[in-house]
């Protein structure tokens, strides 16, 4: 691999993993510890792993129509999430309703990693190495996660309540964003 093509991916992992950065803040608001944090960083790197492979996989004719469709289910699935936060905020037992933990993990991933598939079918066009964008994608997304989740964890413990309710509404308006403006 040549090393303008490194940093292009590299570019395009951050700009994919920004979505997992920006939804773990959210998520980061419920009361996680660091082993947890380990995990869905964990998972959600193996999600940007897979979905850019099955999106270099699919190929470059069904790119444009993909591209929008993940975008429109992504925010959705996201407000969704994020009003069942807000919902769970003033329920009066101590269980959320969604949780960064089993299938409420699986959902989460596969949510923030639905531009990684987008991605994979352009990179598919260019005949990128798969296996490389691979690496690339999962280790970038990762780590964005973990400082996301981490920094959410903070402002938590600074917020309280607040601050589950502000991960809500970080979820709602980043699926709204999703939504409206792709």
């Amino acid at each position: 691999m040549t090393f303008p093509e490194f940093v292009t991916l590299v570019i395009m992992a951050f700009a994919v993993g920004m979505d997992a950065f920006s939804v773990s803040l959210g998520m980061g608001i419920f009361k996680l510890r660091l082993r947890q944090i380990f995990s869905i960083g964990i998972t959600i790197g193996i999600f940007h792993m897979a979905m850019p492979l099955l999106g270099i996989m699919t190929g470059h004719m069904l790119s444009a129509t993909f591209g929008k469709i993940t975008g429109y289910i992504g925010g959705m699935l996201l407000v969704i999430m994020g009003a069942l936060m807000v919902v769970s905020c003033f329920r009066n037992d101590e269980q959320t309703i969604v949780a960064p933990i089993g299938w409420g993990l699986i959902i989460f991933s596969m949510v923030v990693s639905l531009d990684s598939f987008s991605a994979g079918l352009s990179l598919g066009m260019f005949g990128a190495r798969a296996v490389a964008a691979m690496i690339i994608f999962g280790a970038v997304a990762t780590i964005l996660t973990w400082s996301g989740l981490i920094l959410g964890r903070k402002v938590q413990t600074w917020l309280g309540f607040y601050g589950e309710l502000l991960g809500g509404f970080i979820l709602v308006a980043f699926g709204i964003k999703l939504v409206v403006i792709g």
